[in-house]
């Protein structure tokens, strides 16, 4: 490790631990939503009127509602159908997720264009956990679609960082060290701050564990799991490891040795990322 990424690196360390970092904070819509999402008594009628208020967003629900993935025998029309198909916590997992594309976006060309490739690697693995979450477990389809969306959430502070700071903007190879190293970390505090669910607020750093142990499939199993899927027959590292000795697998029931069961879903794992992306 260079000198300039051990220091940048200890720096933004220090930064989290003195709580000085600063973090992303979710859209205002996404909060709006949340918030109406968590009161018991919210109706369809109240939780529509709240996504209304961002048209582009009400557009892309019923497009989602609209897919094959989603589709049934009704075309949806409006936002209060969508709604009403969907259910309120379906509905406000995905329209947060959805709407934390806006936070992908940077001043500078070169920061732009790497927030955008996070965001399209992002709503690949979300893609794929939906629907490996969907035949695969009991889990909620929705719940892995966002626990996909976010599992690289902690890059965001870290090219924020680099936006200001020149030297790291010249230097890719330091600014993606640091990122391998501490995304993970600042993940993790990014969906505690931002109150999570609790299945999904350490996605960022579990993912990453290949010989985790939990009691039954979770949701970490399930982006592990996509996100290997996404990056195989890469030269990423991740795609040289045996796949094999890695439990994720199994829990799911899959086995990493056979092309057949992913290729049988490629079709729908390719429609629920161009829907996301």
């Amino acid at each position: 490790m260079t000198d300039l990424a051990e220091r940048i690196q200890d720096e933004l360390i220090q930064a989290i631990e003195r709580d000085q970092l600063v973090l992303p904070t979710l859209p205002e819509v996404a909060l709006r939503i949340r918030e109406a999402a968590e009161d018991p008594d919210v109706s369809i009628g109240e939780l529509a009127r709240v996504i209304s208020t961002d048209t582009a967003l009400s557009a892309r629900l019923i497009k989602v509602v609209n897919s094959p993935l989603l589709r049934s025998r009704q075309e949806i029309t409006d936002l209060q159908m969508a709604v009403n198909r969907l259910g309120v916590v379906y509905t406000a997992n995905l329209a947060t997720g959805l709407a934390m594309a806006q936070l992908f976006q940077a001043t500078t060309d070169i920061i732009d264009q790497r927030m955008r490739a996070v965001w399209a690697r992002s709503t690949e693995v979300a893609g794929i956990s939906h629907v490996l979450c969907k035949h695969y477990t009991r889990l909620k389809s929705d719940q892995a679609t966002l626990a996909g969306l976010v599992h690289l959430i902690g890059v965001l502070p870290i090219l924020s960082y680099a936006e200001e700071n020149s030297e790291l903007l010249q230097d890719s190879v330091t600014l993606d060290l640091i990122i391998e190293r501490i995304h993970p970390l600042i993940g993790d505090r990014i969906l505690a701050a931002w109150e999570f669910p609790q299945p999904l607020r350490r996605i960022p750093s579990e993912h990453l564990d290949f010989q985790r142990q939990p009691e039954s499939v979770d949701y970490a199993d399930i982006v592990q799991v996509a996100m290997l899927q996404s990056i195989a027959g890469t030269e990423h590292p991740f795609a040289q490891l045996d796949w094999s000795q890695i439990p994720s697998f199994a829990r799911l029931g899959l086995n990493p040795a056979s092309d057949q069961e992913e290729e049988d879903l490629s079709a729908e794992m390719e429609a629920a990322m161009a829907l996301l992306g």
